[in-house]
């Protein structure tokens, strides 16, 4: 019983931690906070964004491993919310997933992130209300 209990927290955590480490790599550098060009609200926007990931991911952290009643389902919201946010983006007028000098053929190359991302979350969510509301071997509620 304990891998049902641990499956979801693990898919979390990962998602945490991605969620953390992830934006850094992807923002932290000269085609964005560190672009000569950018005004500095365009670096003020991005450096927030970059601490929203650490933020979330931490709060996702502690409500995944917390013993609160709702602690899985607070996790799986504060998990989600980069990653909605994120796809919310594309819909904003002129708003471009890549700025010269880089360019990938694939549109929509952050669904390839948000997506599989969005999955486990959603996938933790659903192994855990299959968890708590299931029966171990010994017919004994899961807890």
């Amino acid at each position: 019983m304990a891998r049902l209990y641990y499956a979801p927290r693990l898919l979390l955590t990962l998602v945490a931690l991605i969620t953390i480490v992830v934006p850094y790599i992807a923002d932290y550098n000269e085609t964005h906070v560190l672009n000569p060009t950018w005004p500095g609200h365009a670096r003020f926007h991005g450096g927030r964004t970059m601490s929203m990931g650490v933020y979330l991911g931490f709060m996702t952290l502690w409500k995944t491993w917390s013993r609160d009643q709702d602690h899985l389902w607070t996790a799986t919201m504060l998990a989600a919310t980069y990653y909605i946010t994120q796809f919310s983006a594309y819909y904003y007028p002129g708003a471009t997933a890549w700025d010269p000098p880089q360019h990938f053929s694939v549109p929509h190359v952050h669904l390839y992130v948000v997506v599989p991302m969005l999955s486990l979350v959603a996938l933790a969510q659903i192994m855990e209300r299959w968890r708590v509301s299931g029966i171990d071997d010994g017919g004994r509620k899961a807890l």
